[in-house]
Formats: C-alpha cells, structure tokens, sequence
C-alpha cells in the first residue's frame, strides 16, 4: 500500500463538518497532549484554533527547541536550467510562456556553486524545470560533480524520477529532495497541469518514497498553498510526512509550506492564503510532527520570517535567486517567481544572532564525490 492508497481514503473524509464540530476548549485539551492523533491535527487547521494562536505558538516552540535547539539551517537555491516541457499554468517556467530559456553550461555551475560558497553558505538545492532533453539525469550528475567541489550537502528540486536513478545521483553526491506535490486535490491538479508528464499525479505523488528506498538522507514535501483550501491541503500533507516517517524512520522528513507568488501569465490563486492562516498551517504541522523539519523560503516577507523563527522553523533560503545564473553570471534568466526577502545572508545571520539563534551554514562532512 502507498501513500496514494491512504489519500484516496483521507479524501472522503467530511472535512467541513469535522472543522465546524472543532471548539477553542478542544484545542486547549489537544494542547496538554505529547503525541496528537490524525484527529487532533484536523482541530489544529479548524477555525477555532486560529483563534488560540498564541498558546499553540508557545508549545510550537517548547517542542521545537527540545527536538532542534535554537539553530536555523540556511541553504542557497540554485537555478541551473529552466527548459520545461509541462504546462503549469502558476508557474514562469510553464512550456507556454514565451521568454529567452537558459541553461548553464557546466563550468558556468561551478561559478554559481563557489559565488554560493563564498557566501559561507555550503547547503545548495539545485532546481531545474521538467526537461528530459535539456536537464536530464546525467546533466544532473555532471551538476553534482561540479556543485559537490563546494558544498557539503547538495539537494534536488528537479523532475519526479524512479528509485534507481534517484540511487544513482545519490552515488554522485545528492543527499536530499524536496518535491512539492502543488497540489493534493487530485481533479484540481489534472485541471491545472495541462499538459507534459507532470500530469501524472500517482508518478510524482509517490515520488518522496522512492527516493527514501534509494537511499536519501532528507525529504522535504508539502503543497503549494492557493491552489486549494489551505485546511485540507496541509492536512494531507502532514499525513504524508508522517506515512514517510513512520515508514523511513532513518530518513529526515520535513516539510515546506509555500504559498504562491507573481510569476508570468498573472496567474491569481484560486484560495488565497492569510498571514495568520499560514501561521496557523505552520503551527499545527509543528505540533503534529515534532521531528519533521520546517522549511521557510525567501516567498515570505523578511519582517514574517523574523516573527516566525521562534514558532517552530529549523530551515530556511537565504540570499536567494530564483533565475537561472542569478550569482555569478551576467546574463540571468527568467525568475521562476517573485522572492520577498532580499537580505544577504549576512543580513541574515546578523538577524539570527541578534535574537539567540545560531545559523548552521554547514552541517554535513564534505566528500569528493567525483567520478
């Protein structure tokens, strides 16, 4: 049985009813428990418990700083092609949008590897759009021999793959992936990707596993909020992640909860996604699951990241491009979205020291994986 199995069962669930039954004095209750059932994790994303925000913010923290301390992982994304043969009509990238497409040739990936290392950064997420032809599987690993000379930990934001290729690019230094499944509401997601192999919504879904039964050392996953009620879509998410750890205990799962942001086409959001909607979302994932990692990136404003470093995130971008070539390189491509927060990372770190944090920019041995 895979994950696709157990949505297909959590989607019947009558979800509205089950939030409307929901009272703050639950929430209260749910709050003095150590471990939360499938549940307490619906009454968590209810409208009552945005009105109990404060009390789950302090345990949100309590739990946080007793699995992770008071440290902040900061890690670079890296944009080393945006070819993309599907149609994702929320993304920049999608094959329909007509715009000068890059992709760096290699010597050009070991400029923006060691632009990010100078940073003092050594976390590199290397994305690509979907494009067998331009950013297949061995353009990756020749990425990875490049981008392994100067980072300790290199992790994939690329196309859904099978279990022996992830084993491959795991040979050549891949450590982690992140994989956002955009959308868990399977009609809507046909409805909005029209056309490329990203319409297989069973082949990306359970994606996440067969990278844990290859080998990976971290999976981050999560949707993408405004594509669907927000409640639902975090809900399945988190059932998700705990299917993955309950499963893969020796793999660090965690989890990403990005909203959409202003990309080519204009495209608006079906379910737009409040500040303290998303706070809440955040919340319930940290008390739901206590060891999953919090990924935060440079989609949310500088002043939002600051407030919610104390309330439950261990990860967040820094210093952060979203176009291809967008450190080192002149001729910088399209951005695949708008990013909020432009500090530096030393801004960054400066932040993070000045409230008691510790920023961890390496935190993994560095190998020579070069073949």
């Amino acid at each position: 049985m895979d994950f696709y199995e157990t949505y297909r069962e959590l989607k019947n669930i009558q979800f509205e009813d089950k939030f409307e039954d929901v009272t703050e004095s639950d929430i209260i209750r749910i709050l003095q428990k150590d471990h939360l059932s499938e549940q307490d994790f619906l009454s968590l994303l209810a409208p009552a418990a945005g009105r109990c925000l404060e009390p789950i913010a302090q345990k949100a923290n309590q739990i946080t700083v007793q699995n992770f301390g008071r440290t902040i992982l900061l890690f670079t994304p890296l944009y080393v092609s945006d070819y993309c043969v599907n149609s994702c009509v929320y993304c920049s990238f999608s094959v329909e949008n007509a715009f000068p497409r890059r992709k760096l040739a290699l010597p050009e990936v070991e400029r923006e590897g060691a632009a990010i290392a100078a940073t003092g950064i050594k976390h590199i997420l290397l994305l690509t759009g979907e494009s067998p032809q331009q950013s297949g599987h061995d353009y990756l690993k020749d990425c990875l021999q490049q981008l392994t000379k100067h980072a300790s930990s290199v992790s994939l934001e690329v196309q859904p793959m099978d279990r022996q290729k992830y084993a491959e690019l795991i040979e050549y230094g891949a450590d982690g992936l992140t994989i956002f499944q955009e959308v868990y509401n399977e009609k809507i997601y046909s409805e909005l990707h029209r056309k490329g192999p990203k319409r297989d919504y069973k082949f990306r879904l359970n994606a996440p596993e067969r990278a844990c039964q290859a080998g990976i050392r971290t999976v981050t996953i999560g949707p993408l909020l405004g594509l669907d009620n927000w409640r639902k879509e975090v809900f399945f998410a988190g059932m998700h992640a705990r299917y993955l750890q309950e499963r893969y205990p020796e793999i660090e799962i965690g989890m990403s909860l990005p909203r959409i942001r202003p990309s080519l086409g204009n495209w608006n959001p079906f379910y737009p996604v409040t500040d303290n909607e998303w706070v809440q979302a955040m919340l319930a994932v940290r008390l739901f699951l206590p060891r999953a990692g919090i990924t935060l990136s440079t989609r949310e404003s500088a002043e939002l990241r600051n407030h919610l470093i104390k309330l439950g995130v261990t990860k967040m971008s820094a210093g952060s491009s979203t176009a291809v070539g967008g450190y080192s390189n002149d001729n910088v491509g399209t951005a695949q979205f708008e990013t909020s927060d432009d500090r530096s990372v030393k801004d960054i770190c400066s932040y993070l020291h000045e409230q008691f944090y510790q920023p961890i920019l390496v935190d993994w041995p560095m190998f020579d994986f070069a073949k």
